[in-house]
């Protein structure tokens, strides 16, 4: 029996650059669950701006935040029932090594904080600002006043040319991965992680959850779930993988 529905954001419930969740979605979650089954948005956002595109059932939601790095219960605001930092001398060595690249400005995440560096490009803060992330801006690694959570490399010409050099480079001390056009995440956590912290937190089996994925930072939680769902416009090379795919979640969430 599925007893959690996880479910990936943007290319998964959000397609071509979509920024409004379809109404559909929230009669699916609020009738799931009746049943009994719990919906938890797992996504590289942060929690404010997963909140903020669930709004109408907001309440109701598990969240696998900041690509499996944070979980929080439901609430308002919930529980933050799982927290997984950066090292500080490998985070701290990121931070000085994305800076330096010309073709990229970095990004922080704290617990529900985007940090970004004035010095840079000045590009990266109302990208972040657009997907409805808190976002402040700080001169140096040191001045961040908590834990963090996630670095990023935010690429304004495109992530594939910075991807190619920084994951050879950095993959053996972080979970690397491609999150869209622009973005390089990384974390010590992966959305694989985080749906097993979910499961341990509500002593449910792997093999009880479903999830929704598009792309190869989804791949970690695909493989984890007992029934993954690959997005019919994902890679070719990942729908060799996943066999059950669909073109809308709702579709496979109004059959259950």
């Amino acid at each position: 029996m599925i007893k959690v529905i996880a479910c990936d954001i943007d290319g998964t419930l959000l397609q071509e650059e979509g920024r409004e969740i379809d109404p559909a979605i929230f009669h699916e979650i609020r009738r799931l669950r009746e049943k009994g089954i719990l919906f938890c948005p797992a996504s590289g956002r942060q929690y404010e701006s997963l909140r903020q595109l669930f709004a109408p059932v907001a309440e109701q939601l598990l969240y696998l935040c900041e690509n499996g790095a944070l979980l929080f219960g439901p609430g308002d605001p919930g529980p933050l029932l799982e927290k997984v930092s950066v090292p500080q001398e490998a985070g701290s060595t990121l931070w000085r090594a994305i800076r330096e690249r010309p073709d990229c400005e970095v990004m922080a995440s704290g617990e529900n904080m985007s940090y970004v560096c004035p010095s840079d490009g000045g590009l990266v803060g109302p990208a972040v600002r657009a997907i409805g992330n808190r976002c402040t801006e700080v001169a140096h690694w040191e001045d961040i006043p908590e834990p963090v959570v996630k670095l990023s490399a935010y690429c304004p010409g495109g992530a594939a040319s910075a991807a190619a050099e920084l994951l050879p480079r950095w993959s053996d001390r972080f979970s690397v991965a491609v999150a869209g056009v622009h973005w390089v995440d990384f974390t010590v956590a992966d959305k694989g992680t985080g749906v097993t912290a979910l499961c341990r937190t509500l002593g449910i089996a792997p093999e009880e959850v479903m999830a929704f994925g598009d792309n190869y930072n989804d791949v970690p939680m695909l493989t984890a779930v007992g029934f993954p769902y690959l997005m019919e416009s994902a890679a070719p090379e990942l729908k060799a993988r996943f066999p059950l795919r669909c073109r809308r979640v709702t579709d496979v969430l109004a059959a259950l």
